[in-house]
C-alpha cells in the first residue's frame, strides 16, 4: 500500500477528545446523580459509594466511545442533548 492511497487523517480529532472530555465528565456526573436520586432503597453509605465508583466507567466509556461519531460537531450536539436530558431528568426528579 503505497502512502498516496492511504486516508487522510481526520482533523475532527480534538474536537471529539475535547468534547468526550468535558461533557463526558458532566454526562458521567449527571448519571450518578440520578442513579444517587433513584435508589432511594439503599443504605446511604452503599448509594454514595455506588455514586461516587460509577463516575469513572461513565466517563471513559463515553470518552472511548466518542471517536465513532461523525464529525466533532456530531459529538458535542450528541453529548449535549444527552447532558440536557440527564440533567434535566436530575432536575426533574428532584422536584417531584
Amino acid at each position: 500500500m503505497s502512502a498516496s492511497s492511504a486516508p487522510p487523517i481526520r482533523r475532527d480529532w480534538l474536537a471529539k477528545t475535547v468534547a468526550g472530555v468535558l461533557l463526558g465528565f458532566t454526562l458521567a456526573i449527571g448519571c450518578s446523580g440520578v442513579f444517587a436520586w433513584l435508589a432511594d432503597g439503599m443504605q446511604m453509605s452503599v448509594r454514595a459509594q455506588l455514586a461516587m465508583w460509577m463516575v469513572m466507567p461513565i466517563w471513559l466509556g463515553i470518552f472511548s466511545g466518542v471517536y465513532f461519531f461523525r464529525s466533532g460537531l456530531r459529538a458535542w450536539a450528541w453529548l449535549g442533548g444527552a447532558n440536557a436530558l440527564v440533567f434535566g431528568a436530575l432536575a426533574a426528579a428532584q422536584w417531584l
